[in-house]
């Protein structure tokens, strides 16, 4: 079991993705995210959003905002606890990514792009500004077989 961050970094109406394309095994390969990662010992969720969002954008975030938990259960990558944050509160100059291509999208056409089936339910949620939410993601290969809301 993991523990991760996701953030989505939003300026005028976009949100940073990156595409990923640069690591070999990569459970995210060719696919479009937000920024961040895997908790380094002793960390909360939000110093590993900061220290994630540094390393792969160069962008410091002045603040953000804790706006779901989700349950990944993978029968291929195992289980993930990713804490997703948003934040329009940022500073520095974007930089090139070892993990991938970093592109500015705006919100709503990320649902179109090649994501995870069940980002699109959270990304919606982060577009509609929904609350607070817990949700359960189970697939089997690249499948979304169930999903819970809370």
């Amino acid at each position: 079991m993991r523990n991760t961050t996701l953030v989505h970094i939003e300026k005028d109406g976009k949100w940073l993705m990156m595409h990923r394309t640069k690591k070999e095994n990569d459970e995210n390969h060719d696919k479009w995210i937000g920024i961040g990662g895997k908790f380094k010992d002793g960390e909360s969720p939000y110093e590993c959003a900061v220290r994630e969002t540094f390393e792969e954008t160069g962008l410091m975030l002045m603040s953000a905002k804790l706006r779901g938990i989700v349950t990944f259960v993978s029968d291929e990558w195992g289980t993930e606890y990713m804490f997703v944050y948003t934040s329009d509160a940022f500073k520095g100059e974007l930089k090139e990514c070892d993990e991938g291509s970093l592109e500015w999208i705006k919100k709503e056409d990320t649902l179109s792009l090649p994501i995870w089936e069940g980002d699109r339910l959270f990304l919606k949620m982060l577009i509609d500004n929904a609350p607070f939410f817990e949700m359960k993601l189970v697939y089997r290969g690249e499948k979304l077989v169930r999903h819970e809301i809370r």
